[in-house]
């Protein structure tokens, strides 16, 4: 068995053809016929059925699908890092990561690795939910992943800082001049709410620290992307807890429109831990990426005033502290 041979049977799955499967290999309809009957005479049994209109695995084709999907990225994944350790052209990094956090924390990280290490390309993954994030990461689809520490994860796990929780409401709010809110306080209020919401012990984030406060959030707007959900907040469609670094990513001072936002801490503060986790030691390019993210939290860390407590408005283009 080899893994020319697993990459023709996924090709031909992918496709449900075996002439659309020969065009994407660039090989011949009888060379790839003759290495799928080789695959399926060292396995035993039929991997493919026939149908007048496609291909569809059989059963014994579908057991043997996850395996030939890992088999193949690994190697794939072998042959990236390799290059990439050694800082070859061509080399790539896959990193796997939440909405939330490539459209807040990656790009200035990304921006930098461009002008350090142009020679290892990124491919960004992005995913809604921390479940998903590591179900992808543990099929293989990824070097790497960024985002809260995965509970009993068997790899590797690097911290690289976090991100701080705050507030977010329109700036005619009774809240909007406030440096910060207890959440006891937020108990009779309506809440934009989004589908990318990270899990706390199977329940969704602001359901679970409402329920320790005593109450069960009220919801205003529920919103499929994290940026939608805080353009929602600052225009007055409902209060929203959010990563601050999205805050300033979406409606950023001098970008949230006419009307404005305010942005409030938590008293006392959260701040959300975030890491980097692999399935093997992170080496060589994947080393690297780490220091950079290190390195952007530190500098975050140490040259900002904080998102928190802060009144943004677009009108005269002044910031209220």
């Amino acid at each position: 068995m080899s893994l020319r041979q697993m990459e023709y049977f996924l090709a031909v799955v992918e496709q449900s053809s075996f002439t659309r499967a020969a065009e994407l290999l660039h090989v011949t309809q009888s060379a790839l016929s003759h290495q799928i009957k080789a695959l399926e005479r060292e396995i035993g049994g039929a991997l493919l059925e026939r149908l007048p209109r496609g291909v569809r695995p059989t059963p014994m084709g579908r057991a043997f699908l996850p395996h030939a999907e890992h088999a193949v990225r690994s190697a794939g994944q072998a042959r990236r890092a390799a290059r990439a350790a050694a800082g070859a052209r061509g080399g790539e990094l896959h990193v796997a990561t939440l909405h939330s956090i490539a459209i807040g924390l990656l790009p200035t990280v990304i921006g930098a690795w461009g002008r350090d290490h142009g020679g290892v390309r990124l491919v960004l993954r992005e995913y809604a939910s921390t479940a998903e994030l590591r179900e992808q990461l543990e099929r293989g689809v990824a070097d790497l992943a960024v985002g809260p520490r995965p509970e009993a994860w068997q790899g590797p796990v690097v911290p690289i800082g976090g991100e701080d929780i705050v507030l977010v409401v329109p700036p005619g709010d009774p809240l909007a001049h406030r440096a910060s809110v207890r959440l006891a306080e937020l108990a009779d209020r309506r809440w934009v709410r989004c589908s990318m919401e990270h899990t706390v012990e199977g329940k969704l984030f602001l359901d679970w620290v409402c329920e320790r406060e005593g109450f069960t959030p009220l919801t205003a707007v529920r919103t499929e992307h994290a940026s939608t959900a805080v353009r929602m907040a600052a225009c007055g469609g409902g209060i929203l807890l959010t990563p601050g670094h999205v805050v300033d990513a979406t409606v950023g001072a001098g970008a949230a429109g006419p009307h404005g936002h305010a942005v409030l801490a938590f008293d006392p503060p959260w701040r959300r831990e975030l890491t980097v986790f692999s399935r093997v030691e992170l080496t060589g390019a994947a080393a690297a990426f780490v220091e950079l993210l290190r390195t952007a939290d530190s500098a975050g860390d140490s040259t900002a005033t904080g998102t928190a407590g802060r009144m943004v408005r677009t009108a005269d283009s002044t910031v209220a502290r």
